[in-house]
């Protein structure tokens, strides 16, 4: 099913036929028994999936692993959940869990399942150094709470209609009553949140340059401008649902229409994920990229290159997937122009309560 993926480039059963090697007579057999595996509710993806991605991570290192928490719709009838590592401008699966819910916004009884099986990769691991990035609909003192017991880092954005209090618990403002001028940031240390007062944390808000929206991160460790550059990573993980809904692998034209049968499908989706990353960051330290990549300096991603590098290897009859691998550390061979679509503002600093305005140069 990957290869029949990964050669197609189409999450339809009936594109993988041609590529599936079967004892079956009519190209109907074939596509009956793969239908009944995804069917099959014996098979758990994460039983499948998780020493994949564990064999790929256990060359990571003492570096710090960021992951991306977000949702997906499918079908506007389908919530994809997924955990995702952000990889050298990529999101690379890490659990994914399909649901019947026909919003985007999930609950925290529904988040903390997924993450406890991120929990139990890393664990076995050894990865005790991670960072959570999640968009604000994902805000929830409930979870950030989990995460301090896991002894993760987090950076979430939050919403404006939370109070901000000092941490004797003195109300100080609402977010919304902050008003910033373009590019123009505040670094707020050590209060607490909503009238629970949930803290003490750390908040970072900036207003870009180029709209009326301000933007406010609430992170676990101090704050600086750095922290929307950390914060953006996380728009890696949109990238990756992009690639598998329309732009790689158009999940779209699935026509399965039921949670845990895409839950199967969405596995067949993550192993071809991981694969053509490893196989791109082969291709690139064996210093091959430009066999595939036409550009000086590369400007495709590791999927991509990986993808392509595959299509080359089989139409010169060379092996291919010859190792599985996700390394940490700076990536080796950077993109010739990264994108920084929301690049932070100007950095306005606070000492204690004091906050010192820099109007921008």
């Amino acid at each position: 099913m990957v290869t029949g993926l990964v050669l197609s480039q189409r999450a339809s059963l009936s594109a993988w036929l041609p590529h599936i090697h079967s004892h079956a007579t009519f190209a109907q057999s074939t596509e009956r028994r793969v239908r009944r595996w995804l069917e099959n509710p014996a098979i758990h993806p994460i039983s499948i999936y998780g020493p994949l991605v564990t064999r790929a991570l256990r060359d990571w290192g003492g570096h710090t692993l960021v992951l991306a928490l977000d949702t997906s719709l499918l079908f506007e009838k389908f919530c994809l959940i997924r955990v995702s590592v952000l990889f050298r401008g990529r999101a690379v699966p890490l659990v994914s869990h399909v649901l019947e819910h026909s919003s985007a916004q999930v609950s925290t009884a529904h988040l903390l399942p997924v993450l406890a099986e991120v929990k139990s990769l890393l664990d076995f691991l050894g990865l005790h150094q991670v960072r959570l990035l999640a968009d604000r609909g994902f805000y929830d003192t409930e979870l950030m709470s989990w995460l301090q017991i896991c002894g993760w880092h987090y950076r979430i954005r939050i919403k404006s209609s939370l109070i901000l209090a000092a941490p004797d618990g003195q109300r100080l403002c609402k977010i919304s009553e902050i008003r910033l001028a373009p590019r123009e940031t505040r670094c707020l240390q050590n209060i607490t949140l909503t009238g629970r007062h949930f803290g003490p944390v750390h908040v970072a808000l900036a207003r870009p340059l180029d709209g009326p929206e301000q933007w406010q991160v609430v992170s676990d460790e101090p704050t600086s401008v750095e922290t929307f550059a950390e914060y953006g990573e996380r728009f890696q993980i949109e990238e990756g649902f992009l690639d598998e809904k329309s732009g790689l692998f158009r999940l779209e034209d699935s026509k399965l229409r039921d949670a845990s049968s895409l839950e199967r499908l969405i596995l067949v989706l993550s192993v071809a994920t991981l694969l053509l990353v490893s196989e791109g960051i082969e291709v690139v330290q064996r210093g091959d990229r430009r066999a595939v990549d036409p550009h000086w300096r590369r400007a495709l991603s590791y999927l991509k290159i990986g993808l392509r590098a595959v299509h080359h290897a089989l139409s010169r009859g060379q092996a291919v997937f010859s190792r599985l691998t996700l390394q940490g550390g700076p990536d080796p061979e950077p993109p010739g122009q990264r994108k920084r679509p929301h690049a932070p503002p100007q950095m306005t600093l606070e000492v204690g309560w004091q906050l010192v305005f820099r109007s921008p140069s």
